[in-house]
């Protein structure tokens, strides 16, 4: 799987590529110039439970850290894999 981010300076979000079909993509809205929201998680249903969205929200973790960068998940999805993973809370905002 391949995860491409987009962004305007706006809005972006990280793309799930498979075999060059997007199954999943992750959407944020940046709220300032340290941080942004995650507003929405979608994966194709044929990739349910295969891990997609997780990877998606890991990948908005690590861009995140990358750049020194606050998180707020306001995406239930997004927010579920926050509250069942304490090692990656440091970046809440």
């Amino acid at each position: 799987m391949e995860i491409q981010r987009d962004d305007n300076g706006k809005k972006g979000l990280f793309r799930a590529i498979i075999d060059g079909e997007e199954v999943g993509l992750m959407t944020y809205t940046w709220a300032g110039s340290n941080k942004f929201i995650i507003d929405h998680t979608e994966v194709n249903p044929d990739f349910s439970g295969k891990g997609v969205g997780k990877q998606l929200v890991m990948a908005g973790v690590s861009f995140a850290r990358e750049n020194g960068l606050r998180v707020m998940p306001l995406c239930t999805y997004a927010k579920r894999v926050f509250d069942r993973t304490p090692a990656i809370r440091d970046i809440l905002f």
